[in-house]
């Protein structure tokens, strides 16, 4: 902590120096000045958290002083040393922020109680500052979010308003709005470089965006200056001595500094991939705004973004109505080739699917995958996109249809084969690999536009990597069949079902059934009878075994139901069979 003394008389500054044990009051540094002019320039310098000043003084006096730092703000605390006991300096004192006004000679207890009370007092508004300090940068991190959520909340339930209107009117100065327009920034067709960039990190592309279009919804600046200086100057011509006029224009100051907006960019929390643009003022000129925010965003991003325009509708009731047209606006727009990046409302343009169906291609589809050549999957995309390239309109509609239909095509071919559910659910275009992107986004080219190309690109890896599951999912169901097989010849000599193998192999009894002919051509009672008839001839080979010894070593205790299986499958009896020698 640092003191500041004040004094023409230098025997007086070392007396004070003196007097007091600094060091105890956590003072480290005294500095010193004989006129008020040269203690403004310590302060401005070196901002003493204490200032002890005579009232008498050259150049600039103790009055001066203290008016000075009162003008200023300056929070440093002020202690008064004077050989004068003058009401008009005691006024002056007190009126400029001075805490105790001492008479020389200097008391040595009075004067160090005046500093302990300086130095709490400090201590203690510096605390308070901390605390303030920290709760502005709190609520500086929260307020972006909380803009966010209210004007979510005014789109989608515009009957909110009446809650937060003086709040929204203390910042955004929009109490006088009676029209407004929403204008949806559409993340799903944003170039694939800056999806790229910010697929980890949406928060951050989210806030750049916002800031960029908030730079434009801004009072003009220019403006701002301009009042500032206005002010400043039928300041300079007021009574500096009038604490009442100060601060009257430290109000206006406060009010004139304070941004004001034509409409808000916010993040709309109801959706993943959209930005909302609330505009409230000057509504005519909107496709310049736009026009000057798209430009902001090539130079910055590298990029453009699709913008849906909404009806001028009242304000705030009308807001769900403006965004649904910006959102239609978006939805119908073609996306084979690029036109334009705004998009304005007509309810007249609407461009149905048609009768282009993705199921009318799944046979050749299923077939290309079924085959796990690569060649076969892109020819079958290939012939896909071919028809998609000869329609006249393609938007975003007919994509969230076909994607539909992939989900739903997948998903059969998962259960038919046994490979899992939930290979339908990624999109069209592989983004499991790019967990943070919209979850209905356009492979676009270069210009904006739906790029058949990348498509028919990530379809075939798509539909290759389904490919690689179900051959790698047949082939580990071959080698289960094996097992099983092997394991029903190791033991065909015991009580054998069905329901037993299924127990031992952790898999459903209808599965192992439908499975186990797929791959051997035959039912697997089929399979155990046959390896238990093969082991019953070697076995009827020795006179000394009764055939009911043989059935029972075989697995089949019932003698009359092992002769009936033998002979259906050998053609004679056991005993006929042990007799003609066919045991040889």
């Amino acid at each position: 902590m640092k003191v500041l003394l004040v004094d023409d008389e230098q025997h007086v500054r070392e007396a004070i120096k003196l007097l007091v044990d600094w060091s105890t009051l956590g003072i480290s540094e005294i500095m010193e000045a004989d006129n008020g002019e040269d203690a403004m320039r310590i302060i401005e310098r070196d901002k003493p958290e204490i200032v002890v000043t005579d009232m008498r003084m050259p150049l600039r006096d103790g009055v001066e002083l203290l008016a000075w730092m009162q003008e200023r703000e300056y929070p440093g605390r002020r202690i008064v040393v004077s050989g004068h006991d003058d009401f008009h300096l005691v006024r002056s004192t007190m009126k400029y922020g001075g805490q105790d006004y001492l008479l020389k000679p200097v008391d040595p207890e009075q004067l160090q109680e005046a500093l302990v009370k300086a130095v709490a007092s400090w201590e203690q508004e510096s605390q308070e500052r901390k605390r303030t300090q920290k709760r502005n940068i709190e609520m500086n991190q929260l307020k972006p979010v909380y803009w966010d959520k209210m004007f979510s909340s005014l789109v989608s339930e515009p009957a909110t308003y009446g809650a937060v209107r003086e709040t929204l009117e203390e910042e955004f100065g929009l109490g006088g709005a009676r029209q407004a327009q929403v204008v949806i920034l559409s993340m799903d067709t944003m170039s694939r470089s800056v999806m790229d960039k910010y697929t980890r990190n949406r928060d951050l592309l989210f806030f750049t965006v916002t800031n960029i279009c908030n730079e434009f919804l801004r009072e003009d600046p220019g403006e701002r200056i301009r009042a500032r200086a206005d002010d400043r100057e039928r300041e300079n011509n007021r009574d500096r001595e009038s604490y009442r006029d100060r601060e009257s224009y430290r109000d206006r100051e406060s009010y004139r500094v304070k941004e004001n907006y034509r409409g808000f960019a916010c993040r709309y929390w109801n959706s993943d991939h959209d930005v909302l643009i609330v505009l409230w003022d000057r509504l005519s000129e909107v496709r310049e705004l736009l026009a000057r925010i798209q430009q902001a965003f090539l130079s910055t991003l590298k990029c453009r973004f699709d913008l849906g325009i909404g009806t001028v509708e009242a304000f705030p009731n009308g807001l769900g109505t403006s965004y649904a047209a910006a959102r239609a606006a978006l939805k119908h727009r073609n996306i084979l080739s690029r036109a334009s990046w705004c998009h304005e409302y007509d309810p007249n343009e609407r461009h149905p699917a048609g009768k282009l169906s993705l199921f009318e291609f799944e046979e050749s589809f299923r077939l290309a995958v079924l085959s796990g050549n690569g060649a076969e999957i892109g020819m079958a995309v290939g012939r896909w996109l071919e028809e998609v390239s000869r329609l006249p309109v393609v938007t975003l509609e007919h994509m969230e249809l076909w994607r539909h239909e992939f989900g739903a095509m997948l998903e059969r071919w998962a259960k038919d084969w046994g490979i899992g559910a939930g290979i339908g659910d990624s999109t069209l275009h592989g983004e499991e690999e790019r967990p943070n992107a919209p979850a209905n986004s356009v492979p676009l080219g270069e210009d904006g536009s739906l790029s058949l190309e990348q498509w028919g690109r990530e379809w075939s890896e798509r539909l290759s990597r389904v490919a690689a599951k179900q051959g790698a999912e047949r082939g580990r169901e071959r080698n289960v069949m094996g097992e099983i097989a092997k394991y029903i010849e190791q033991n065909y000599n015991r009580e054998l079902t069905l329901q037993d193998i299924a127990n031992q192999f952790y898999l459903s009894r209808e599965y192992i059934s439908r499975r186990f002919k797929q791959e051997f051509g035959e039912n697997l009672s089929d399979f155990l009878g046959r390896i238990r008839i093969e082991k019953a001839k070697l076995l009827l080979g020795n006179p000394q075994l009764r055939i009911a010894d043989v059935a029972e070593m075989v697995g089949i205790s019932d003698e009359k139901y092992f002769s009936k299986v033998f002979k259906k499958l050998e053609g004679v009896s056991p005993n006929q069979y042990r007799k003609s020698g066919g045991a040889e």
